[in-house]
């Protein structure tokens, strides 16, 4: 008997849940957008957003989604033939690589693997070899969505500094700003970048990129930026519409503000912590599931694991399969195992995604992790029963 009649609920790694107090926002009329209210709440939404991203320095905003961000951040610091340096933790960071390709940026690749850290030892050779500076940036992403693994900057920026090297460090933050710790210039990362659908908790629309002084000049060195990438304007406009390089995206700004007000309202160490907490129970219910059947986590290392998304492996085609009986008999989506497949089984079939990012709580984390015990049951999965207690436990001990 189906049981998913009543609210849904979206459990997958972005897009995340969208609070009431953020949909009422944009529930509106068109505003004007040459004066009054818009306009004048623009410096504000700025200033909010570099307080989440840890940022003294400059935040522009672009109408598109982390793709978009990922060329804003290459178009304004790189010219076709540079050279820069990926470090891999999983799936995306090859997305990423393909867009700076397509720029015709050289990309030299350090590929970690879906399950562990960035090496900094092998990133330190590689950066000692560069003896005549030619790379120019090192691309690392902070939390990848596909491996849920989370990667730490202050010591890539120390490897950096102990060498003298010049190149520019960029982070992909998409996943993880909002959730896991980020301070963007206590880490000395020159330019991040995130999107609005993940810990910022609107739709998906909205891509912003944070770059400091150094990134600042090195956009300044380049013969040419197109118009609309040039971070120049919109990160110091003159007038209103340069803060999104045209007609502004009205509606995805009203509910970006009530996201801020709500963020700022509960504070980022008490987000942090609120992230860290829950996704704590959701490793101790896969663990806990894990001890009689095939379920692990991706990540072994729990220091390692982001906070905002947990990739979970339970075998061929059980992953499939619980995401199904999820959906359809209770009403809950999990994400898709996405990038941690083998050569027989590319759409990794044999793995799931829970996010747990922004807008959530212990009554929705401990609502999923019920949902999937339940689902372990009735398709008769190998597991131990007792995730969902055990993850309580968890919770009452934060």
């Amino acid at each position: 008997m189906p049981l998913a009649n009543g609210r849904s609920y979206l459990a997958i790694p972005g897009p995340s849940v969208v609070p009431d107090a953020v949909l009422r926002a944009m529930h509106r009329a068109a505003p004007n957008i040459y004066e009054g209210e818009l306009p004048d709440m623009m410096p504000g939404i700025v200033a909010d957003l570099k307080r989440v991203a840890r940022t003294d320095h400059f935040a522009a905003i672009y109408m598109g989604n982390g793709h978009a961000a990922w060329e804003a951040a290459l178009a304004n610091t790189l010219a076709a033939g540079d050279r820069v340096l990926l470090l891999a933790t999983g799936f995306f960071a090859h997305g990423w690589a393909q867009v700076a390709k397509a720029r015709g940026i050289e990309v030299d690749t350090l590929d970690f693997g879906n399950g562990g850290p960035v090496d900094a030892g092998r990133v330190t050779e590689a950066l000692r070899q560069d003896k005549a500076h030619q790379i120019k940036a090192v691309l690392a992403v902070h939390v990848d969505t596909s491996s849920s693994n989370r990667n730490a900057f202050a010591p890539l920026r120390a490897v950096l500094d102990d060498l003298e090297h010049p190149a520019l460090l960029i982070a992909d933050c998409i996943a993880g700003m909002g959730c896991d710790r980020f301070e963007m210039d206590a880490s000395g990362v020159d330019v991040a970048i995130t999107a609005s659908q993940k810990g910022l908790m609107c739709p998906p629309g909205l891509g912003f990129v944070f770059f400091n002084d150094r990134a600042a000049a090195a956009r300044r060195a380049q013969a040419r930026v197109s118009a609309y990438w040039d971070w120049t304007p919109r990160a110091e406009p003159q007038a209103f519409w340069q803060y999104s390089g045209g007609t502004a995206p009205t509606h995805h700004l009203y509910g970006l503000r009530a996201a801020l007000n709500m963020i700022h309202a509960e504070g980022m160490e008490a987000i942090w912590a609120r992230h860290a907490a829950l996704a704590r129970a959701i490793w101790a219910a896969v663990e806990h599931w894990g001890q009689s059947g095939p379920m692990r986590l991706n990540i072994a290392d729990p220091s390692l694991r982001s906070h905002a998304v947990t990739a979970i492996h339970i075998g061929k085609p059980h992953g499939t399969a619980l995401r199904r009986w999820c959906e359809e008999r209770a009403g809950v989506t999990l994400g898709i195992g996405l990038g941690l497949g083998t050569e027989d089984d590319p759409q990794s079939e044999g793995v799931f995604r829970i996010g747990h990012m922004g807008h959530v709580n212990a009554h929705m984390v401990l609502g999923v992790l019920g949902v999937i015990e339940a689902g372990l049951a009735a398709l008769a999965i190998p597991h131990r029963p007792g995730g969902v207690a055990a993850a309580a436990q968890a919770i009452a001990a934060a």
